[in-house]
């Protein structure tokens, strides 16, 4: 093994390692906050918790908030990837109206319709605390700045025009979730929720479209 072989593996280690401490530490913070409460756990708490000190957790987590919305970090940038990557000749609207379908049929977690106990709770947690519906919104920011990124690399429209488009989807995909979260919530059963969100998809899909349309529906 060469000098430069053993630094770069040296490096993926300490990556690695890296990777698991943050994943441990939001795992933990998640429990701490489901069983607790998110406003009765401290940062102290969870530092504790997981065997390191404060400084160190706040060098993965900036804020308590972030410990919790780590869960969702995978699909930050998802809309973005899905108008990067959509098949040739499909509008950028199209394909996110696809996309979000078939992630209700999915039940994933990010829209807002799964009835596992566990992402309930989550959720119940995530849109009843302010501060991390307040954190949401800075989450959503970069997914605005990423979808605005992909739609003007797809050549559809100017910089600004991008970046209020891509205001209006994030926006919508947010609401569409919280509907479904209080949908659960009120008790539905998530076959006659998903029905509905289909509907409410649709319908959000077609206001966008009416507004957007000449630009990324084409």
């Amino acid at each position: 093994m060469t000098d430069e072989q053993g630094q770069q593996g040296e490096q993926g280690l300490r990556e690695r390692k890296k990777q698991r401490t943050r994943q441990a530490l939001s795992d933990t913070a998640i429990e701490l906050f489901l069983r607790r409460g998110f406003e009765k756990v401290s940062v102290a708490d969870v530092a504790a918790a997981v065997e390191v000190s404060k400084p160190t957790l706040f060098r993965y987590f900036p804020a308590k908030e972030d410990l919790a919305l780590h869960r969702i970090a995978d699909h930050q940038g998802e809309a973005a990837r899905v108008v990067s990557n959509r098949v040739p000749g499909q509008a950028p609207l199209a394909a996110l109206r696809a996309h979000f379908h078939a992630r209700l049929d999915a039940h994933d977690p990010i829209t807002g319709l799964n009835d596992d106990a566990r992402v309930r709770a989550f959720n119940d947690m995530l849109y009843t605390t302010p501060s991390l519906l307040a954190r949401l919104v800075r989450y959503s920011d970069r997914d605005e700045e990423l979808l605005a990124g992909a739609l003007v690399e797809a050549g559809d429209g100017d910089g600004l025009t991008a970046r209020l488009a891509a205001a209006q989807i994030i926006t919508v995909h947010r609401r569409l979730a919280e509907e479904n979260w209080r949908k659960l919530a009120e008790g539905r059963a998530i076959g006659e929720a998903l029905e509905e969100a289909h509907g409410d998809a649709d319908r959000a899909y077609d206001l966008l479209g009416a507004g957007l349309g000449a630009e990324y529906d084409r």
